[in-house]
């Protein structure tokens, strides 16, 4: 079955880097992020490998696997949540000791998703897609971002929902900051193949795909035992983010991703919105949302808020969630069930 660990009022957020530091010249706005956090109610605790980044990671795989493994570990930490993604999470999976894990929540995306995957894969303990701790530091959080806290602290048998956000982040713009962090000036609107009304239900699973489709084929990315072991079975949702990959390349990871058996059991993939997805060819992103249509004939929906175009929502891997899509608005219900 699944575990969901659940958060407390008083709550005491581990920072650790298993993927990228910061390097030194940001230091001074990851201490504001910190202090705005702490401004909120929570106690931060940031170990030695945030303040740190040599060729693209914070440290050795094996210091990095370290170093999160003890705020695992740890009692007095209740959350963990990453500053932010990078490039070489990948490197600490073999050295962590996964069954000796307890429930205890992880917060990020990107980079960090790999892990996140890797561990509801192995130990049937949920984790969240959501938020780095970086872009918490705003004066204010936006309504999507925000709900972060009220999934983290959902009581197991209750359901929360989230919904479409009204506009969306197009780019970065880190020379004009914003109080809420996100410049949000794009209306938001969630997008089906067919432009068809959906309703989809099953187990959320997913991440950013141009890493987690590493793990296909090895013992990191056995989705068919969490199937048989932790939901029994059961229906699967996947979601994924692009954010580098072309065209032609998510193709290819897909088809991979459909051949290793991921998309068994499928009841319908979800797409994040990205400023990736280059056509090759001709070929496009949308292209390749109506092949995989065409392939599984399952429902395929994308531009939703989740991945590296801000806003997004918190999701769950391991929840059952129940997604409704219809004239580009729609929710994710997410309930904490076995």
């Amino acid at each position: 079955m699944i575990q969901f660990p659940r958060l407390k009022h008083t709550v005491t957020i581990g920072v650790t880097a298993p993927s990228s530091g910061i390097p030194e010249a940001l230091h001074h706005m990851f201490r504001s992020t910190c202090d705005k956090m702490e401004e909120r109610g929570y106690k931060i605790q940031c170990h030695q490998t945030v303040w740190t980044q040599m060729k693209a990671k914070s440290a050795s795989a094996k210091v990095r696997a370290r170093e999160l493994m003890s705020l695992l570990e740890d009692s007095a930490v209740d959350l963990i949540i990453p500053p932010w993604g990078g490039e070489l999470l990948i490197e600490i999976l073999e050295h962590l000791s996964f069954q000796e894990i307890k429930p205890k929540w992880v917060l990020g995306y990107s980079d960090t998703s790999l892990f996140l995957l890797a561990l509801t894969l192995q130990t049937g303990i949920a984790t969240a897609h959501g938020p780095n701790l970086v872009d918490l530091r705003g004066e204010y959080w936006d309504e999507t971002t925000k709900m972060w806290e009220r999934v983290l602290k959902l009581e197991e048998g209750k359901s929360i929902t989230q919904y479409s956000s009204t506009n969306f982040q197009k780019e970065w713009q880190h020379n004009n900051p914003s109080p809420c962090v996100f410049h949000l000036t794009e209306p938001t609107e969630w997008k089906t193949v067919g432009n068809k009304e959906v309703v989809i239900e099953g187990r959320l699973l997913g991440g950013c795909i141009d890493v987690i489709r590493h793990v296909v084929g090895t013992p990191f990315g056995d989705v068919k035992r969490f199937q048989q072991k932790f939901i029994h079975g059961g229906k699967l949702i996947w979601y994924f983010e692009n954010c580098e990959l072309s065209a032609t390349d998510l193709r290819r990871t897909l088809v991979q991703m459909k051949l290793a058996g991921w998309f068994n059991y499928c009841s319908g993939i979800l797409f994040g919105r990205s400023a990736a997805n280059h056509p090759v060819g001709g070929y496009t992103g949308e292209d390749v949302y109506e092949d995989l249509f065409k392939e599984l004939e399952v429902p395929i929906a994308y531009d939703l808020d989740f991945g590296h175009m801000p806003p997004q929502l918190t999701l769950v891997n391991g929840a059952f969630a129940k997604v409704e899509i219809k004239n580009g608005k729609g929710y994710i219900k997410q309930t904490f069930k076995n």
